[in-house]
């Protein structure tokens, strides 16, 4: 990390910057509340309000004295790792910041006055006994993703996927080093090899023989209701296995495919297509509940039921440590913490916290109320209402008085063009027997490349956070699979996804 980068960040879930003269019994407040919560950056030696940059090689005493505090201020200690970056302060002269990085413990931490905290937002909050209660049986939850799987091998491991991963956060070492190295997910005694739970869920290459309901599972009902025996009104049942990631890109590519659309004519005389599920409102309740899942609730999958007025996405275990349907837009809390970091780096979470909020203002923007959120026995539903249902129709009314809002069709719309289906473009990847890592990347830049949207290689790059020869290589095989069409007079190399019209039969 470069003195720019620290500079850059807002203050947040997991970074905050303090001066050099903070009082050590003020940092263990920030490194408790860290460690409590899902991790996070201390930056020392610049100012949190002007962020002015002090440096901190003229206060050497001072400075000894805040990196005594994980040990001596901190109860119990809280696993901290020092880096030393380059600065120029706030005089011109050449100095150094401090920046303490506190891992997620598996405690509850408290501070030398037995006051235990907890980061949410950018503040640190102190919990009274009711909240230290349930911190401390959510502790013990949250890091089931450490245990070692029983009979897993190193060979159950898909290296090449690790490597990508590795490559993506800019890690040098091999990925084995990465493995036994990081975040505990290889540990070695001997000879013996143990393999956690999260090394399984998210590199695996088969994770359903060790976890065999950590899957999604999509649903699709006619009507409203759930209905079961000769009424039963299943019209679609899918499976969705493979790692984490494999998952989340595939139900997220196959319910964008389920949506319903209508088109109108704008205000500015252009053709308008709406689709009745915002698209990141439908990413981030299936990212949600695959993040927040109890893994070790083993009996059941998440699910993704689509009625024809909402869609209800259930996931093992309620709210996680102290969020609540009340406080859900703004209170954050990882049940696995390792999960929610390794989708942060595909781009699936982007800052700790933020999504649901952002749902909530999508779902507003458009006249929709926002995600509901119900506890029923040891399954989180959450229920995301279209303009059809009822209980939308009053706050369109609300936000639209005088004007009307199209209905979502229930037919293909009458104008415009779509891009490929999924369908197509997976049997397009399979004639050319590419492998899992490709594939995944083919699929993630397909989810996130809009109908009609102009890209090329540096779009790639940014989507996939790889290298340019990387992302020129995925432009590539997406022209080798021939369901990408050229743009003319937008600059060299720029493509657009094809209609399914478009698609040799």
């Amino acid at each position: 990390m470069t003195i720019e980068e620290v500079l850059a960040f807002d203050e947040m879930q997991i970074f905050d910057r303090k001066s050099i003269n903070i009082d050590p019994k003020a940092l263990a407040v920030t490194l408790v509340a860290f460690a409590n919560a899902d991790g996070g950056t201390v930056a020392i030696g610049i100012s949190d309000k002007t962020r002015r940059v002090e440096g901190m090689d003229d206060n050497v005493h001072q400075l000894n004295e805040l990196l005594r505090v994980p040990y001596d201020f901190c109860e119990p200690t809280v696993q901290a790792a020092i880096e030393k970056i380059p600065c120029t302060d706030y005089k011109g002269r050449n100095n150094h910041v401090i920046l303490m990085h506190i891992e997620p413990g598996p405690h509850v931490y408290a501070n030398q006055a037995d006051e235990v905290y907890l980061r949410v937002g950018d503040k640190s909050k102190k919990l009274e006994f009711d909240d230290r209660l349930q911190l401390i049986y959510d502790k013990g939850e949250r890091f089931f993703e450490d245990k070692p799987v029983p009979g897993a091998g190193m060979d159950d491991l898909d290296i090449e996927f690790v490597e990508v991963y590795t490559r993506k956060i800019g890690y040098r070492k091999s990925a084995k080093e990465f493995l036994l190295e990081n975040k505990g997910f290889v540990k070695q005694t001997g000879r013996e090899m143990q393999i956690s739970t999260a090394a399984v869920l998210l590199f695996g290459r088969k994770p359903q023989e060790f976890f065999p309901r950590a899957r999604v599972r999509f649903i699709r009902y006619e009507g409203t209701e759930e209905k079961f025996g000769a009424e039963m009104n299943v019209v679609k049942d899918i499976i969705f296995e493979g790692n984490i990631l494999k998952m989340i890109v595939d139900s997220i590519a196959y319910l964008g495919t389920q949506i319903k659309e209508k088109t109108y004519l704008g205000k500015d005389g252009l053709f308008v297509t709406e689709e009745e599920y915002p698209k990141f409102v439908r990413q981030e309740i299936i990212v949600n509940a695959v993040t927040r899942r109890a893994y070790s609730i083993s009996g059941t999958d998440i699910q993704i039921k689509m009625f024809d007025d909402r869609l209800v996405v259930e996931s093992p275990g309620r709210l996680p440590g102290l969020v609540r349907a009340d406080n859900i837009r703004h209170t954050h809390f990882s049940r696995n913490p390792k999960i929610a970091e390794f989708l942060r780096v595909f781009n699936f979470v982007k800052e700790y916290g933020e999504g649901v909020d952002r749902m909530c203002l999508e779902m507003e923007t458009k006249g929709l109320r926002g995600p509901e959120y119900h506890t029923n026995a040891f399954l989180l539903q959450t229920v995301v209402y279209n303009a059809a249902s009822k209980k939308s129709q009053v706050v369109v009314e609300k936000l639209a008085i005088g004007t009307e809002k199209p209905a979502i069709q229930h037919k293909k719309p009458a104008f415009g063009n779509k891009k490929l289906a999924i369908e197509i473009l997976n049997s397009a990847i399979e004639k050319q027997h590419y492998n899992e890592p490709t594939k995944t990347n083919i699929i993630l830049v397909y989810n996130m490349i809009e109908t009609n949207q102009i890209f090329g290689a540096p779009e790639v790059k940014d989507i996939l956070k790889c290298s340019v020869s990387s992302s020129k290589d995925i432009m590539k095989k997406l022209r080798d699979m021939e369901v990408v069409v050229t743009v003319k007079g937008k600059g060299k190399g720029k493509y657009r996804f094809a209609y399914d019209t478009e698609i040799k039969k």
